[in-house]
């Protein structure tokens, strides 16, 4: 009886750490995908990047991927790309921020009526 006991556990265990390894690397892969920005306007010419009559890039810089509005921005980003980054990043949180306060009705969370309870 232990000789089976034994032979099942090891059985287990070829199954499933394979079984694990294969998940824990398609996890990590998951984690390496670069994060698409979604800014709408281009960090370094400030131009709306639909409709600028221009043929849209991306960059990637630190596993995110940024929207530029022509093929002349990026080698401008990559010789400042923190503040280009920044300004994007801040850009997104602002429509982000905008797109919540229109949820809410348009009040911003400071004006609520006094007494009201969310």
């Amino acid at each position: 009886m232990k000789f089976s006991t034994m032979g099942l556990g090891l059985a287990v265990m070829f199954v499933a750490m394979p079984l694990a390894a294969q998940a824990q690397s398609a996890a990590m892969e998951q984690a390496q995908k670069p994060v698409v920005v979604g800014n709408k306007v281009c960090p370094v010419s400030g131009r709306v990047i639909a409709g600028s009559g221009m043929e849209p890039v991306t960059v990637e810089y630190k596993g995110r991927i940024y929207n530029l509005c022509c093929a002349g921005c990026p080698q401008t980003f990559l010789k400042d790309p923190e503040k280009y980054s920044k300004i994007a990043d801040q850009e997104v949180m602002k429509d982000q921020e905008q797109a919540q306060d229109k949820s809410m009705g348009g009040m911003p969370m400071g004006d609520m009526p006094a007494g009201h309870k969310m």
